[in-house]
């Protein structure tokens, strides 16, 4: 079998990996992304140039959602909490 050149998550999946790394138990999170933009000439070659616009990816993190959606899931499921047993006896 050929190894593995990407790995590729869904939205909902980046959603539940971010959720349970800050141990998040209750609301809808989903993924947000901040875009900048810039410009610049480019082309093939010095001859070629066109106005060009960038858009570099600036952050990826959780935002808190309203209601369940294709970026959002809901912590509760995906991170439920543990429950804890006291030893101490009564």
């Amino acid at each position: 079998m050929a190894e593995a050149n990407q790995i590729l998550y869904s939205f909902k999946e980046l959603a539940s990996l971010m959720v349970k790394d800050r141990n998040l138990h209750e609301g809808y999170w989903g993924v947000y992304v901040r875009f900048g933009i810039n410009a610049a000439n480019a082309g093939a070659n010095d001859n070629d140039l066109k106005p060009t616009a960038l858009v570099p990816i600036i952050e990826v993190g959780l935002q808190k959602f309203e209601e369940l959606n294709n970026l959002s899931v809901d912590a509760a499921e995906v991170n439920p909490p543990t429950k804890t047993f006291s030893t101490k006896r009564r």
